[in-house]
């Protein structure tokens, strides 16, 4: 029998978790902490509600195939979460058991049961991306008589330019834009893993009419701030992205009935990158991705296009020869 005098009791293991694995040791980004932290307080709460069990009064074995399955049903038909988010959920739990393999022995069994969880697999939506003359009267609509649309205008053309997720394109202060020689954009990411992305010419003219505009401000001072100096939110640019994409649509009505975010940017920026014969791993470092195999979905994307189009042709009539094996051997092996 293993000798769990030696394991920490769940409590102070949750504790060494966040406090020392995920901050310390990995340095993750205090919003992937959050998100573990968040799966942790559901988590806890639904085996208390389960069980009976105050969190402080579980031990790891509690934790177990049986509890963890009725958790993530939970999560689906109650808290109406998607795959993705189920399955997000689960990777956390999976993050804290692999760590806790190391520290409680004796909760071997129940750790590898609940490990040998499948993750959901789901159908991927099909990827929403602007035409170029879409993405143009979106990129022109803003008013340049405006401070605000002066700023909206070259918020918009970098984030078309970077494929930048909103989150990274608020936080890049005065300093991360370099527009003299090799005209570029520094832009921390996911990770806190630090791009350069290369700027367009027509992006640096704007950026150069912008800072101008701002005046003296400190290297340190957002790019995109609000009327009050500060760096402007998630919800601040998606307001201002409807007010384009009403002024865009008067050209382009068909905008309206689309769902158009700040994300949908990204992709576009993929899709028209990957269109224009860029290589895909230029595209991964371009968007910041860990692998290709991110972004190898702007392929299917583009392939699937393509496939709908060709299925609007209407094929030629070619009368093809029936092929006849000369002999039962190639028979058999025909019908393999």
């Amino acid at each position: 029998m293993p000798d769990t005098t030696l394991a920490p009791p769940f409590t102070k293991l949750v504790q060494s978790f966040f406090a020392e694995h995920l901050v310390q040791q990995r340095a993750l980004s205090p919003r992937t902490v959050a998100a573990y932290r968040d799966t942790f307080r559901l988590l806890l709460t639904f085996a208390e509600n389960t069980m009976g069990k105050s969190p402080t009064r579980i031990r790891l074995v509690d934790l177990n195939a049986k509890l963890v399955l009725a958790f993530l049903a939970h999560l689906e038909k109650v808290r109406k979460n998607a795959a993705r988010s189920r399955n997000a959920r689960l990777a956390a739990i999976r993050s804290f058991l692999k760590y806790a393999t190391h520290h409680d022995v004796a909760a071997l069994e129940t750790i590898q049961q609940v490990m040998a969880i499948p993750m959901k697999r789901f159908d991927r939506p099909m990827l929403g991306f602007l035409s170029r003359d879409e993405m143009q009267a979106i990129l022109e609509a803003p008013d340049t008589q405006s401070w605000t649309g002066q700023r909206d205008r070259v918020l918009f053309a970098v984030l078309y330019n970077t494929g930048a997720r909103v989150s990274e394109l608020i936080n890049v202060c005065a300093k991360d834009a370099i527009l003299d020689t090799s005209p570029s954009i520094h832009i921390l990411g996911k990770g806190r893993k630090q791009r350069t992305v290369p700027l367009w010419r027509s992006t640096v003219t704007q950026l150069r009419a912008w800072k101008r505009r701002l005046g003296a401000i400190s290297p340190d001072a957002p790019l995109f701030p609000n009327r009050d100096g500060v760096p402007m939110t998630r919800s601040n640019v998606r307001q201002r992205l409807e007010v384009a994409i009403q002024v865009a649509a008067e050209k382009h009505p068909q905008l309206l009935k689309r769902v158009i975010s700040p994300h949908t940017f990204r992709h576009t920026t993929a899709m028209h990158l990957l269109q224009s014969g860029v290589d895909i791993t230029v595209i991964a470092l371009w968007l910041g991705h860990e692998s290709p195999a991110t972004t190898h979905i702007y392929v299917e994307a583009d392939l699937a296009m393509k496939e709908r189009a060709l299925s609007k042709l209407r094929p030629p009539k070619i009368k093809s020869a029936r092929y006849r094996p000369p002999d039962q051997l190639l028979q058999f092996l025909q019908n393999l």
